[in-house]
């Protein structure tokens, strides 16, 4: 605020620059919503490596689709993924430790820490050889899995005293990844015996620990569509994603082997992609490419049956065909995948190396960790498909398997869509989550042209910069985005209503689909 001054001599008063940079948000943070062996349900658990997921969620699963596509998604490129789990009817193991004390308090019941058939594997010892042994509430905890590469977890000096620092449910709740104390399933409430739970030793000479064994616990049923599609209001499936600030790829990976994503699912969303300025990617169906002399047919017959048009399209592109993996979990025998996860990967390497405007297409996104595709598209099988908004992954000599189409669901010729193109749509998304982001301070400003010289000043210098690295067609600045923010876009009636309009252009750069090379022969022509 200005200095008032009182005595005579010399002030200092720090006038603000008005600069605001403006931060362009993360491109590739893909969101994978499915069936895993462990881990929370229905919550976004945020991992940046596969041995991450690996530790939350048990890494590959033969029954997980969603396991193949975020191994695959890391071994193409990927860094930062959001897991959502989703499950049909599975179940938590329960261990019960008992205390030699009558009913209601004879036992001391854990469960494992989250639903799903590995719980059954869990083990639990107790022993009294605590730091106070006078203490009766007190005793120590150890919980390991049965497996060889199983976690081991001890915890001593826990209580079954709530007014305790060290009490059993508050110590699980916050340290262990294995076990909480089970709560009453009406009431929510903690189920803690008054009886802290006996050593669990033998009688032989010297005495050692004799476990006690899990019971229970179950996978479930493969997620139906209702799995998958959730609910808004309690935020599960695929509205869990309410609870996370940011995403900008979906991968709806199947429930079951050779399975596929129900369209309504895809449908839902595709709705939710637009809402959230995210993209989808649709996986085909293991249907079309089942004969190899028909997959074009299928595929190009079978598009309207997925019911992904409208304008939310733009915000969805389908890869076809699927793709021929190794399985580690079935003798490393082939089998066939949903791409999804790959390309999310090849997505993620290419704005990591060029930018989000670069087509994520080419010989350069080539498909990391694949033995073939399910079927090889020909060219004229591409050249069908390409013009209904179907990207094909090709199979070349020397080059390999590589993305080789870059429209999204409303790149078909005929609609003659603006957002034709992936890197075009997928570019638009972020400089309007990034101006949405970078723009907050703007809210409650005095509206008059103070404030839009701000405006235009901050976000004059984001677009600036994306055009410094070649983000857009043009020579010039003044040819490759606009930035207008005045008296002509803010009239006095807006301003009347609290309303300041910002006009943002740019001149977007699309990729070159088709190159012709025209070839004439000179030999024989006379010189001028």
């Amino acid at each position: 605020m200005p200095v008032a001054p009182t005595y005579p001599g010399v002030y200092i008063e720090e006038i603000p620059s008005g600069v605001r940079t403006v931060t362009g948000v993360a491109t590739a943070i893909t969101a994978f919503i499915g069936r895993t062996r462990r881990g929370p349900v229905n919550e976004p658990v945020f991992v940046t490596s596969f041995g991450d997921f690996e530790r939350r969620f048990g890494g590959l699963w033969s029954e997980s689709m969603l396991s193949y596509a975020v191994r695959d998604f890391y071994l193409n490129g990927g860094s930062q993924a959001l897991i959502i789990r989703v499950h049909n009817g599975a179940t938590a193991a329960t261990l019960s430790l008992p205390t030699g004390a009558a009913a209601p308090n004879n036992a001391l019941v854990l469960e494992a820490a989250s639903v799903g058939g590995w719980g059954g594997s869990l083990r639990a010892s107790v022993n009294h050889n605590t730091a106070n042994p006078v203490d009766t509430d007190l005793f120590n905890l150890t919980v390991f899995e049965n497996v060889d590469s199983g976690a081991s977890e001890r915890f001593l000096n826990v209580s079954i005293d709530p007014n305790d620092p060290r009490y059993l449910p508050r110590v699980l709740e916050q340290s262990s990844s294995l076990v909480r104390v089970q709560r009453d399933a009406a009431t929510g409430s903690l189920l803690v015996p008054n009886v802290r739970p006996q050593q669990t030793v033998t009688t032989a000479v010297p005495p050692a620990d004799a476990p006690i064994n899990a019971s229970g616990g179950s996978d479930g049923n493969a997620p139906g569509p209702g799995d998958f599609e959730g609910s808004r209001n309690a935020r599960t499936g695929l509205y869990a994603l309410e609870n996370t600030d940011l995403f900008n790829l979906l991968c709806l990976p199947p429930a079951t082997r050779h399975g596929d994503t129900s369209p309504a699912v895809y449908q839902a969303a595709m709705a939710y992609c637009q809402e959230r300025r995210a993209m989808l990617i649709v996986d085909p169906p293991h249907a079309w490419g089942a004969s190899a002399a028909q997959a074009a047919e299928n595929a190009s017959a079978g598009l309207n049956g997925l019911g992904l048009s409208g304008i939310a399209a733009r915000n969805a592109a389908l890869y076809f065909p699927r793709v021929v993996q190794v399985d580690p979990e079935r003798d490393r025998q082939l089998d066939v995948f949903v791409p999804c996860g790959i390309v999310a990967g090849v997505m993620a390497r290419t704005d990591a190396q060029r930018g989000v405007w670069k087509a994520p297409a080419g010989l350069d996104a080539a498909l990391n960790g694949i033995q073939g595709l399910q079927v090889n598209p020909t060219d004229a099988d591409n050249g069908r498909l390409n013009p209904l908004g179907i990207n094909c992954l090709r199979a070349f000599p020397v080059n390999g398997r590589v993305v080789w189409g870059a429209r999204t669901l409303r790149g078909a010729d005929q609609l003659a869509d603006e957002y034709k193109y992936i890197p075009v749509r997928r570019l638009a998304l972020f400089i309007e989550e990034s101006l949405y982001r970078g723009t907050q301070w703007v809210v409650f400003e005095p509206n008059d042209e103070p404030l839009w010289a701000q405006i235009r000043l901050n976000v004059g210098a984001f677009m600036q910069n994306l055009f410094v690295q070649g983000a857009f067609q043009g020579k010039t600045p003044r040819e490759a985005y606009l930035v207008k923010c005045d008296r002509e876009t803010t009239t006095q009636n807006d301003i009347n209503l609290g309303i300041v309009n910002i006009l943002v252009g740019f001149a977007p750069l699309k990729p070159a689909e088709f190159v012709l090379i025209k070839i004439q022969q000179l030999a024989g022509q006379l010189a001028a």
